[in-house]
């Protein structure tokens, strides 16, 4: 007769948790990182309309000028101009937002890991696993799939948690990550 268990013997895992989610957007660093973002963005923005404002004010001007005259192809030229670098700023804007919310998360990121395994060693823990909890209703359902195919972690009762302890970490290196 087989047994339903064997009797293991020998050492057991300590297991921890890190909610990655968590450490990455409770830390101060990065809470000073999207205030400054935002900033950026609204001078982006401002920008944009300013320069909308602008080219429907070149736009409104050309009616004063005859379509023949000197200074109608000179509003015109630059009302185009200023269109044109309203698009490219449309165009650019949000591309260099996403680059930068990529790179800093990247950084700490990559310190979440390097934090995580210094607090593992020091607490002998033998493995170390994410465990966000997914945030409900979503939005839409490419994120449920993204969920469902990453979130792996479903239950971890007596588990060490190592999700305070990194954002310490994280904080008190707050000035190191360009803070």
């Amino acid at each position: 007769y087989l047994q339903a268990q064997p009797n293991v013997t020998g050492t057991t895992l300590k297991i921890g948790v890190v909610s990655v989610h968590t450490a990455l957007r409770n830390c101060r660093a990065t809470l000073k990182f999207t205030e400054r973002l935002k900033a950026e963005q609204e001078k982006m923005i401002s920008e944009e309309n300013k320069l909308a404002t602008d080219r429907k004010a070149l736009q409104d001007s050309l009616r004063v000028f005859k379509p023949d005259s000197k200074e109608y192809m000179e509003t015109f030229q630059k009302m185009v101009q200023t269109q044109s670098m309203l698009k490219a700023l449309q165009e650019t804007n949000p591309l260099r937002s996403k680059l930068k919310q990529m790179q800093w998360t990247q950084k700490i990121y990559k310190e979440i890991l390097r934090i995580t395994k210094e607090l593992a060693a020091k607490k002998g823990l033998t493995l170390v696993l994410a465990a966000d909890e997914p945030e409900f209703p979503f939005p839409r359902y490419e994120e449920l799939v993204m969920t469902l195919s990453t979130h792996k972690v479903l239950y971890n009762n007596g588990c060490v948690d190592l999700t305070n302890e990194v954002i310490a970490q994280l904080d008190k290196m707050q000035s190191q990550l360009g803070m």
